[in-house]
């Protein structure tokens, strides 16, 4: 069922992965977000508030292993489309739901975007400095790592498991639980006392001086990640300061200041290029951060085919990437393609009855 974000992120997913997708619409086309996200899939346009338009629809769920809907809790069952109609009509239907809150619970019906559900969940909290505040991470962490993918996986594990038992079951994918799953070992270390409750001190979220970005000489940054010591070793050497920071001091909380000080200092001292050039042949794991204009140029990505066209656009190419799958399967890049009449004919709807749904506008080519 046509939406935006998580759910068609989801479809486009399974798409890249093999599957046939199709997408209901409503009458009008959706939004932007679910365009984009569209590759590999067919489409149809459906009334879903016009007599007939539940029973049409059930017809297309009888022949599909997989339904997969964003909607509040409640509008499918209003559309006489919840999981007990369709799950009668095709008894191994995996019915995955796509909610922020849940479906049930007290926040259940109520409204909400990506950056609610992170910050109920710890994770907008713990992203960003006590001076700024929160920073907020895009929509990645809600609706398409929290989201998106974790409803692809719930679906994917019930359909294995429908293989066995012959029964389909509701997959319930919220927001707000698949953004505090993917904090489960940031939740761990602050029990441990390894994490503490502000955010910009800790490892892993630029309080280390090793673990965050630099400006440099001509007002671009780098990334470094050196935590492992061998790592922070090639790092303070490839910049000059071996003579005062080392493997026994890397951890030491009181010389994080200075630390950081003289990091800023010898990153300032060159160009992002130059310190790409020094330090690519290293293992100190200082990277350029690039802008996505750069990214979608840079040698790195061209060599390993990164980006596929789509139309007039190029996107993330499908992944993770399979050995049995040849480079070329992954650089199709199919658009979506609206095939009302094809959808129809595969559901078993003769011209005459097709002819009948345009004209009631039911179905709306």
């Amino acid at each position: 069922m046509a939406g935006i974000g998580p759910a068609p992120f989801a479809g486009m997913i399974l798409a890249d992965l093999g599957a046939t997708v199709i997408r209901i619409d409503p009458p009008k086309r959706p939004g932007i977000g679910a365009d984009l996200m569209g590759r590999g899939k067919r489409a149809i346009a459906i009334d879903a508030k016009k007599p007939g338009a539940a029973e049409l629809i059930a017809r297309i769920v009888e022949r599909s292993a997989i339904l997969i809907e964003g909607f509040r809790p409640g509008v499918m069952e209003r559309l006489g489309l919840g999981p007990l109609e369709l799950m009668t009509v095709n008894p191994r239907l995996i019915y995955g739901r796509m909610t922020g809150w849940g479906q049930e619970g007290p926040k259940a019906a109520r409204s909400g975007h990506d950056i609610n559900y992170i910050s109920m969940s710890g994770v907008l909290g713990s992203i960003g400095d006590q001076v700024h505040g929160p920073s907020i991470p895009l929509n990645l962490v809600g609706d398409f790592g929290g989201g998106g993918m974790l409803l692809v996986s719930g679906v994917l594990a019930a359909l294995i498991e429908s293989h066995r038992t012959g029964q389909g079951q509701v997959v319930d994918a919220a927001m707000v639980d698949g953004s505090l799953l993917l904090m489960t070992m940031i939740y761990s270390m602050f029990q441990e006392g390894g994490w503490s409750s502000g955010p910009g001190g800790n490892l892993l979220d630029g309080g280390a001086p090793f673990y965050r970005t630099y400006l440099t000489k001509d007002d671009r940054w780098v990334a470094v990640g050196a935590l492992e010591p061998q790592f922070f070793h090639d790092l303070v050497e490839l910049l000059g300061l071996g003579d005062r920071f080392n493997v026994n001091n890397q951890y030491d909380h009181r010389r994080w200041p200075e630390m950081r000080i003289a990091f800023e200092e010898r990153f300032l001292s060159r160009t992002r290029a130059e310190w790409e050039s020094l330090f690519s042949q290293s293992d100190a794991c200082v990277t350029p951060v690039l802008t996505m204009a750069e990214a979608l140029e840079h040698p790195f990505h061209e060599e390993r085919s990164s980006f596929v066209k789509v139309g007039q656009l190029r996107q993330p190419a499908p992944a993770p990437r399979f050995g049995h799958y040849r480079s070329e399967d992954r650089q199709l890049g199919r658009e979506l393609v609206y095939d009302s009449a094809g959808i129809l004919t595969e559901i078993g709807v003769g011209q005459d009855e097709v002819d009948t749904l345009l004209a009631q506008e039911l179905v709306i080519e």
